[in-house]
């Protein structure tokens, strides 16, 4: 009896232990978390669509990706920054203000951790107008009702600049309001504002929403004081929304634009970064098709166009691995090294 009994709490005992231990392939799991923008975005089925062909591959590299749906480009950036993100979609100018600690970055100073991954689409500075609003040119935004974005989005950061460059504040407007890039479309065909502006890879869902349930059009971004911006900041480039592509705007339309980029830090692991990298370029041609902003994307251009900051540890790795950094080894220390020169020039 005393031998059945203590064989009884033997028994128990390890299958206590048993429970207690771990899975080995959920012990071996890494968790990375992609932050993104607002839903209805480009930035959040981007993210989405990097995180499921990681996925697809976690059997045999242990990563668990999710994606975050957050306020965009500079939330993403800051949050890299303070470690509660790992990776993050930002527009290219706020990558670039971030890591030499420029514009709305310039209290915090330069984060040289920042790191880049590589570049997705182009996008737009897009604004919309009500049909009858009166607005036709970009000037004519003054006296009206404009939405500038919510605080921490590339997008009002963008108008913010916008703003300055051409002279404007606030008070040129007879209303401002914050809305998120979500709420914007629907403000506008309520008439609760005249004009929206939105940073975007086109076609845009919420701009083919806005264009298709109230009359609208698109207004040119151009004239003396755009062209001094983009003359002033390398990150930007002249950019054209394709006439006919919504409805009521049959010719094209001539504004600037930026890179939507992926990023990370020096603090994030090189394998986690290599991982993901791979996930997307080895799987490139099915990538493409996971959005159509995606369609035109090409490999050797995304780790050179709109890269604003050194290229991750991890995504050189992969870059070397696959050939793809050979041709561009030189121009990538050349561009690096006008970045080290501009900023202790400012210094």
């Amino acid at each position: 009896m005393r031998y059945l009994i203590l064989t009884s709490f033997a028994f128990i005992a390890a299958l206590v232990l048993t429970s207690a231990q771990p899975n080995t392939a959920a012990a071996a799991d890494k968790f990375v978390t992609i932050g993104t923008g607002g839903v209805t975005g480009v930035y959040y089925p981007a993210g989405g669509a990097i995180c499921r062909l990681v996925n697809r591959g976690r059997k045999e590299h242990g990563i668990r990706c999710s994606v975050e749906s957050t306020g965009g480009s500079i939330y993403n950036l800051n949050a890299i920054s303070q470690d509660e993100l790992d990776l993050g979609v930002a527009q290219s100018d706020w990558h670039y203000n971030a890591y030499m600690g420029k514009g709305v970055f310039a209290d915090q100073g330069p984060n040289k951790d920042l790191r880049a991954v590589f570049s997705l689409h182009s996008e737009a500075f897009t604004v919309v107008a009500r049909a009858d609003s009166g607005i036709k040119t970009f000037e004519d935004l003054k006296g009206h009702r404009v939405n500038i974005g919510n605080p921490g989005s590339g997008m009002r950061a963008t108008m913010e600049e916008v703003m300055t460059a051409k002279g404007w504040t606030k008070d040129d407007f007879a209303l401002v309001s914050e809305l998120k890039a979500s709420e914007q479309a629907q403000a506008l065909c309520d008439n609760k504002i005249d004009a929206m502006v939105f940073a975007a890879g086109h076609p845009n869902g919420s701009i083919q929403e806005v264009t298709t349930t109230c009359d609208t059009r698109i207004i040119a971004v151009d004239g003396p004081a755009i062209d001094a911006l983009i003359g002033d900041n390398p990150y930007y480039a002249e950019a054209t929304i394709p006439g006919g592509m919504y409805n009521g705007n049959p010719d094209d339309v001539k504004t600037f634009g930026v890179k939507a980029t992926f990023v990370s830090s020096t603090h994030v692991d090189p394998d986690i970064v290599y991982q993901v990298v791979k996930a997307v370029f080895d799987n490139f041609e099915s990538f493409k098709t996971l959005h159509f902003v995606f369609a035109t994307l090409e490999k050797d251009r995304m780790i050179t166009d709109g890269i604003t900051a050194p290229l991750h540890e991890g995504a050189i790795r992969y870059y070397e691995e696959a050939g793809l950094l050979e041709e561009d080894a030189e121009a990538k220390a050349a561009s690096e090294e006008a970045a080290q020169d501009e900023e202790q020039g400012a210094e």
